[in-house]
Formats: C-alpha cells, structure tokens, sequence
C-alpha cells in the first residue's frame, strides 16, 4: 500500500522528526529559517523542505519582514491532532481504571504472577545452577 502524501493531513506531516523539531523551535516564537538552521543544526535546504510541507498542511504560517521569512506555529491547524490525542488519552484512562477489576494493577494479583515467574524460573534452571545448589 502506498504511503499518503506528507502535505495531506497534519498527521502525515508530523510524522517526520525533523518536522517536529522544527515545530519544537518555532513554538516559542517566531524563527527564520536560519534560526531555525542554528537550533537544529540541519542544512538549510532540508529546512526549507521540511517548512515547505509544514505550510502545506497549514501547521506554520509565514510572513516576510524586509528581506526575511518568519515563520510561526498556526495553532488552529493541529485541532485535528489535538482532538484524537484527547480521545485516545480518554480511552486509555478508561482502560487503566478498568485494569484492576480485570486483575491487572492490584497488588495481589500483581504478587501472584510474580510467585508464579519465580517457580517457573526455577524449574527452568540450567544443570549447571542444580549442580551448584546440591553442592551446598
């Protein structure tokens, strides 16, 4: 299956490291690209790339100031990512407040599977570790 194109959502375009990065050094204020180049340590090229999706997507906006281009973050555009990270944030809570009833996260039960790695592991003891505690 083919991979979708970075510029078609803001997930695909935050999958790239570099991307987030650099959305990491523009969160606090606006940066030009050679700011951004200073911080990060990338080529120039590659961050001109990697903003060039990002503005695709609508994540960074850009504005000129003399001969510069300063670019910010455009909060609005990640609403899709923060909506499915609170969903699946809620979902996961569910499932941890669930965990206890299901004998997961409660101390006993917690206790039982550890008595029972611990016979387990010593009936799998090698030969060599028998024949050191018959010696003793």
């Amino acid at each position: 299956m083919a991979r979708a194109a970075t510029t078609r959502d803001v997930f695909n375009a935050l999958g790239d490291g570099c991307r987030r990065d650099i959305l990491d050094v523009i969160a606090t204020g606006e940066a030009t690209v050679g700011d951004i180049v200073d911080r990060l340590g990338l080529a120039q090229p590659q961050v001109s790339k990697h903003l060039k999706v990002l503005r695709a997507v609508d994540v960074v906006r850009c504005r000129s100031v003399g001969r510069h281009r300063v670019y910010s973050v455009h909060g609005p555009a990640l609403q899709p990512l923060q909506t499915w990270l609170e969903r699946l944030t809620t979902a996961v809570t569910g499932l941890a407040l669930r965990l206890p009833t299901i004998g997961f996260g409660n101390k006993e039960s917690d206790e039982k599977r550890q008595e029972g790695r611990k016979s387990s592991a010593d009936h799998q003891q090698s030969p060599a570790g028998m024949a050191r505690q018959e010696t003793h």
